[in-house]
């Protein structure tokens, strides 16, 4: 049975063992940040939890983070299934999506506030890299929008920088679509852009809103969630928002306003630059009684973000190569390393010499502005075993002849190695970069592995304590 909401979802996360109750009060000006580092750098992802600050210094409601990314398990939970079945739970949704109903009423309604009673300085909002970025930040919102033209609604995931009670600066990475395009067609015509927060929901929300989804985002969670999403109308326009969301902050993008934005920690690990950015004149919030504020967690990798980035990416690709090109592709898998964007890994059976290259020109084709680097390895390579990936790279490949380099392509959003001059808000449409695909896979017969038979091996690792080993053998490379 789906999620009805967010608090349904932390209650099974609770339920599970995967959501960490911090007691102690926390600063938002670091404190929130710098204990998520911890629990992404230090716990295994297949122990990590997703985490619930219950007291939150100078403000009123609890913050949640990790609940959609904490690790692989945690994202296929929240998709009630398992890590296995995510390629599919998302194949089907996109195949068969549901379209969401509209409702009179729901949660969200409970409370009302407009006009100078606004204040979005009293959410829980965090500084993610102190000494670095000017201000708290959104990490987590789903924002509506709506094409003027064809009234066609998308929702996207954008970072949003706290400018004052009634105010936000947002960011556009991709400056060719969705709601950029939305703004920019409502600038031609001299109008402000209507928009709708979204803090807080049914997990399959967030989830679609970070994914690259073909046709509308509610459609889609409702395609994952097996029944509509429930709707209601926003207050101050037509838009509509989810009837069980925590908070819906409404708004508009004013025509022709640019405001400095940034700079921010971004995915990459680098703080991404500073420029002239559109902004948001809130109009109206409306939020549950006792909100739960929902914050991604950022910055470098491992995050939540790169982990929610690159699972729902692997499902993506894997679908559109081996469903839909027929490809015999095994696994496809965005390194979270590479912040679920720049690094793609992809194992194959080469039935055909031509396949390594045909594998690589497909996930370029798919998503022109991802995968910087593809390295293409045989069907036996775990692609997710970093160590078996790094082995086959040194022993399969021979660099004049298996290393192809590609000039002049879609760069990838955000890319500190690209010349800082071209960070401007509107010349990253026309940033080129540049792509390498390594094929490293087996041209001719090898020897044989030099390694025990795997029997031998599961026996060891069956008895292994009493070898006097009490360690893990969870972090051991697969073989």
């Amino acid at each position: 049975m789906a999620y009805r909401d967010l608090r349904e979802y932390l209650k099974v996360l609770d339920e599970r063992g995967k959501l960490h109750h911090v007691k102690k009060e926390v600063d938002p000006e670091w404190e929130v940040a710098a204990v998520m580092r911890r629990v992404f750098q230090r716990i295994p992802p297949d122990q990590r939890p997703a985490v619930m600050f219950e007291r939150i210094k100078g403000h009123g409601m609890p913050l949640v983070a990790g609940v959609l990314g904490a690790s692989p398990e945690v994202y296929a939970l929240a998709l009630e299934t398992t890590v296995d079945q995510i390629a599919d739970k998302w194949s089907r949704a996109q195949t068969n999506p549901i379209p969401p109903v509209r409702v009179k009423a729901g949660p969200v309604k409970d409370n009302i506030v407009k006009d100078d009673r606004v204040d979005v300085s009293q959410l829980p909002l965090c500084v993610w890299t102190r000494g670095q970025d000017p201000a708290p930040y959104v990490t987590g919102p789903c924002v509506v929008s709506r094409d003027p033209e064809t009234g066609e609604r998308n929702m996207g995931t954008y970072r949003l920088m706290l400018k004052g009670k009634r105010r936000f600066g947002i960011y556009f990475t991709n400056t060719w679509r969705h709601m950029y395009v939305h703004v920019m067609k409502n600038e031609k015509q001299g109008r402000p852009t209507p928009c709708a927060v979204v803090l807080g929901c049914d997990p399959t929300v967030p989830l679609t809103s970070v994914a690259r989804v073909q046709g509308d985002e509610y459609g889609v969670a409702g395609g994952l969630r097996g029944i509509p999403l429930e709707v209601v109308k926003c207050e101050t326009s037509d838009l509509e928002v989810p009837a069980h969301a925590e908070i819906v902050i409404e708004g508009v993008v004013p025509c022709g306003v640019r405001e400095p934005e940034g700079p921010f920690g971004e995915y990459t690990g680098y703080m991404g630059a500073a420029a002239p950015s559109f902004v948001i004149d809130v109009t109206c919030v409306t939020h549950r009684s006792n909100p739960v504020y929902q914050a991604f967690f950022s910055q470098m990798p491992p995050s939540e973000s790169s982990c929610i980035r690159g699972t729902g990416r692997d499902v993506a690709f894997y679908k559109h190569m081996a469903r839909d090109l027929k490809l015999p592709v095994r696994d496809v898998h965005l390194l979270e390393a590479g912040g679920g964007a720049a690094f793609l890994a992809i194992s194959l059976r080469r039935d055909h010499p031509g396949l390594p290259h045909r594998a690589m020109w497909a996930a370029w084709a798919y998503e022109p502005s991802l995968s910087k680097f593809v390295v293409v390895v045989d069907e036996d390579i775990d692609i997710r075993d970093h160590f078996q990936l790094l082995w086959a790279m040194s022993w399969h490949v021979q660099p004049d002849q298996d290393i192809h380099i590609y000039r002049n392509t879609a760069a990838t959003a955000l890319d500190p190695s690209l010349a800082q001059e071209h960070d401007g808000e509107f010349e990253r449409a026309d940033i080129l970069s540049s792509k390498v695909g390594i094929d490293a896979t087996r041209k001719h017969k090898f020897p044989a592995r030099s390694i025990p038979p795997k029997e031998d091996l599961d026996k060891i690792d069956a008895d292994w304590n009493e070898y006097g080993f009490q360690s893990s053998l969870t972090q051991r490379s697969k073989e």
